[in-house]
């Protein structure tokens, strides 16, 4: 199993991280869609999820860590 594993691993082109910056740093880079919005894009959709939360949790009346300790008496046993 192992000469036939070393064999396909020989066999997968696999660049290093220096490959693909040496050859990305050689073209152009104009900047797209993604380099002028995304960090924009990112935060909001980080601020929207963290402001639904908010709300989610402190305005539709949902009552947190209910524990009926304290609460609750226990009921005379009837046996029938």
């Amino acid at each position: 199993m192992f000469p036939l594993a070393r064999n396909i691993l020989r066999s997968v082109k696999i660049r290093s991280f220096q490959q693909i910056r040496a050859r990305q740093s050689h073209k152009k880079h104009s900047p797209d869609f993604h380099d002028k919005y995304g960090d924009t894009i990112l935060a909001s959709g980080s601020i929207f999820c963290v402001v639904a939360w908010l709300f989610t949790a402190t305005q539709i009346g949902i009552v947190w860590n209910l524990s009926p300790v304290g609460r609750v008496t226990p009921q005379e046993w009837n046996d029938k």
